[in-house]
């Protein structure tokens, strides 16, 4: 009966999205949540300080950063099957060179080579090939492959543990490089082949879309475009993107520390970032079950207000707060994890989305991989105060996208957006 119920609310694209969904489970998983539980065992095997190892990663993210573009190019032009495929393939040759990484160099080539992985194989790419595939209906589809990779770390923590007890952080590499070869690529190479043509051009405003190659009939009008101009709309957009990971990406880095600085014992702050995962998904069922009937850019700005209203708690309360906090945090970034693939697709279009995608989300990557050195220096030099930077950041990205502007009010308008 779920499944049903998924199937009919995903427009009949369950299947794709359950594919997608498995194997962008497996890409996280052996990939942004790799250091998490290999990092320190790496390090001390290798004669490396472990913040070398986190250097290597923050490389992987920068070169994600740089693969973007000609990536989400690559989908617009062949679909993401292909894509995906050949991603499938690099992650487990960048995991064998990991595995085999005798110092620092081989250590940060095989880093570089993830990254070109990551840039090509993860959300972005995977959001791209629905909009490829379905068009100006590939919201909730969007929707469904964040609700299954959720679960990511929850899989990808023990499992990595479990090699590593096993087998060590070298067969845990190379346990992952199978898992890519054996797994996740027959999963990519079961999604549909997708037409060149599936995607039309851009509607006139107002007007709506064409239903797109393998999308239903019934598929609602198309958004009217952004009475922002566009360069505008394309800072606004990546600056929201940009400062939103730096949240995300420093929070899952500190959590603890943070917390604790507000008087929470050590315990108590792990236990309640144990609250965050569980917290993203829900908000994501938010999202796919009442969020969905709105304008993405109203359940994207009531979300971004989430991670603010914890701080102000916090800031209020201590450690009383840090559930109510957990839960707000992941919520909301749960919830701007789909604002990701959306935002750019009923405010752009689905006419070159994956190229627009790689380009939106470059400052983003750039400023996830600075995210923990620099909000560890802030939190080092001005402990509790890291806070007030935290909030301030979280109100910089709610005011872009209040000042993002459309022709009919996201929240008064009559017509529901693309599902």
């Amino acid at each position: 009966m779920a499944w049903t119920r998924f199937s009919q609310a995903a427009g009949g694209r369950a299947r794709p999205v359950a594919l997608l969904g498995l194997a962008q489970t497996l890409s996280w998983g052996s990939s942004f949540y790799l250091p998490a539980v290999l990092a320190h065992p790496m390090a001390s095997d290798l004669g490396l300080p472990p913040p070398t190892v986190y250097l290597a990663f923050s490389g992987a993210l920068v070169v994600s950063a740089a693969v973007g573009p000609a990536a989400g190019r690559a989908i617009d032009r062949l679909g993401g099957r292909p894509v995906l495929m050949a991603c499938n393939g690099i992650f487990a040759l960048g995991l064998v060179l990991l595995a085999m990484a005798q110092g620092p160099w081989g250590l940060f080539a095989a880093w570089a080579l993830l990254g070109v992985a990551m840039g090509a194989g993860l959300y972005e790419a995977a959001f791209a090939t629905l909009v490829k595939l379905y068009g100006q209906a590939a919201r909730n589809p969007i929707t469904g492959i964040t609700l299954i990779a959720g679960f990511a770390s929850t899989v990808g923590w023990p499992l990595s543990a479990w090699l590593l007890g096993q087998h060590g952080w070298r067969g845990a590499c190379l346990g992952w490089a199978a898992l890519h070869l054996l797994v996740g690529l027959p999963l990519n190479a079961l999604l549909p082949r997708a037409d060149p043509a599936a995607v039309p051009p851009p509607s006139p405003a107002g007007a709506a879309a064409p239903a797109p190659a393998g999308a239903t009939t019934a598929a609602p009008p198309v958004q009217p475009a952004a009475a922002t101009p566009q360069r505008a709309l394309v800072a606004l957009l990546s600056l929201f993107f940009a400062v939103s990971m730096f949240i995300g990406t420093a929070w899952a880095t500190h959590l603890p520390q943070l917390l604790q600085s507000v008087g929470a014992t050590l315990a108590v702050a792990i236990g309640v970032g144990a609250l965050v995962g569980p917290a993203q998904v829900a908000g994501r069922v938010l999202e796919f079950s009442f969020l969905r009937r709105v304008h993405p850019l109203l359940s994207a700005r009531l979300s971004s207000l989430a991670h603010p209203l914890g701080i102000v708690a916090l800031l209020l309360l201590g450690a009383p707060a840090a559930a109510l906090f957990a839960v707000l945090h992941g919520a909301g970034n749960g919830i701007l994890t789909i604002a990701k693939g959306t935002l750019p697709l009923v405010l752009f279009g689905a006419q070159g989305y994956g190229a627009r995608q790689g380009w939106l989300m470059m400052p983003a990557r750039v400023a996830q991989a600075s995210a923990p050195f620099v909000f560890g220096l802030a939190l080092d030099r001005w402990g509790r105060g890291a806070l007030w930077l935290s909030g301030a950041l979280g109100l910089v990205a709610f005011a872009a996208l209040m000042a993002i502007r459309l022709r009919h009010d996201p929240a008064t308008d009559a017509q529901p957006p693309p599902r």
